[in-house]
């Protein structure tokens, strides 16, 4: 495995992936590798991880749990990549980047923050909070027009990093396996990468490997907002670089902060701040120092978004395209 068959690899993926998403039909019928892995993780989980068994154990559990799921979802990737690589070279290379198309979310992820918008449009700030619920783990309920907003844009920054430009970076890197790895590995740190009692052990090894594994995908993701700010109107590439180099590190996350310090400075918008997560307020630090951001700004990031996607996929191109010349 060469980045001259990995490279196109991405970039097949992202263009199919964009086009075609993935399939309501096909969910139903056999659900989605994030599913599929979210079932491991949790099985796992249930029977490693015991409130009664001592931290230290509890967090060697961790370990030895995600090394499973690891393992697992890289052999089974292993398998499908070794099966189409006895296809006819064209056939074999689209049949992959249909399997890898599964691990990216660009249009799924569009399509869920464009609904907050419509929502504001056509029934107002309660039928926006509903949509914006089901993509932020925040509690909606009391949000006000400009926390619904900041939660749409901030949804839309993190996922950007995390469910499209770190998957096609490791299949880039690393084909198939790596993909599916990457999205096992963010997959079990949403899921039991949290600091609350019960995951605190046992999901320190999800949380620390998934900050590794996210630096330069972050970076790069706030990269590609600012190429993205030269591009589309009323945006700032200038200002969405100053803001994610200061204010990124206000992020509890060592890696979200930067995508997002990059649309809100991009946007001239202020994001972040104090939150609500199950009836407790977490008091997060501001990042941008604009203005509270309106509905018609979710359209705003949304064309950011879109154009960042473009502008990462031409990037793989050129990078494929040189390698195979080179080849």
């Amino acid at each position: 495995m060469d980045l001259v068959t990995t490279l196109p690899l991405a970039v097949l993926a992202l263009a199919v992936e964009a086009c075609l998403g993935y399939p309501q039909s096909l969910f139903r019928a056999i659900g989605h590798p994030v599913t599929w892995i979210g079932r491991l993780v949790g099985a796992s989980e249930a029977r490693l991880n015991r409130a009664h068994w001592h931290f230290a154990l509890r967090r060697l559990c961790g370990f030895i749990a995600l090394g499973l799921v690891l393992s697992i979802t890289a052999g089974a990737a292993l398998l499908l990549a070794s099966g189409t690589a006895g296809l006819p070279s064209p056939i074999g290379l689209l049949v992959t980047a249909l399997l890898a198309s599964s691990l990216l979310a660009q249009r799924s992820l569009n399509g869920h923050v464009e609904a907050v918008a419509l929502a504001f449009e056509k029934d107002g700030l309660a039928a926006a909070r509903e949509a914006v619920g089901k993509i932020v783990g925040r509690d909606v309920a009391e949000l006000d027009s400009a926390g619904v907003c900041r939660a749409a844009i901030e949804s839309l920054a993190e996922n950007f990093s995390d469910g499209v430009v770190a998957p096609a970076f490791f299949l880039a890197l690393l084909g198939l396996p790596g993909g599916a790895c990457y999205k096992a590995l963010n997959t079990a740190d949403s899921m039991i990468g949290h600091k609350s009692e019960r995951f605190c052990a046992f999901g320190f090894a999800a949380a620390k490997l998934d900050d590794l594994a996210n630096l330069a995908p972050a970076r790069l993701s706030a990269a590609l907002v600012v190429l993205a700010a030269f591009v589309v109107a009323d945006a700032s590439p200038r200002r969405s670089w100053q803001t994610a180099l200061r204010d990124s590190r206000g992020h509890p996350s060592p890696n979200a902060g930067w995508p997002e310090a990059a649309f809100a400075g991009a946007l001239g918008l202020r994001l972040g701040g104090p939150r609500s997560y199950r009836q407790t307020v977490i008091n997060d630090a501001w990042i941008g120092r604009g203005r509270d951001p309106e509905p018609r700004d979710i359209l705003r990031a949304l064309a950011l978004y879109r154009v960042a996607c473009a502008v990462y996929g031409l990037i793989l191109a050129d990078a494929a395209l040189l390698v195979i010349s080179q080849g």
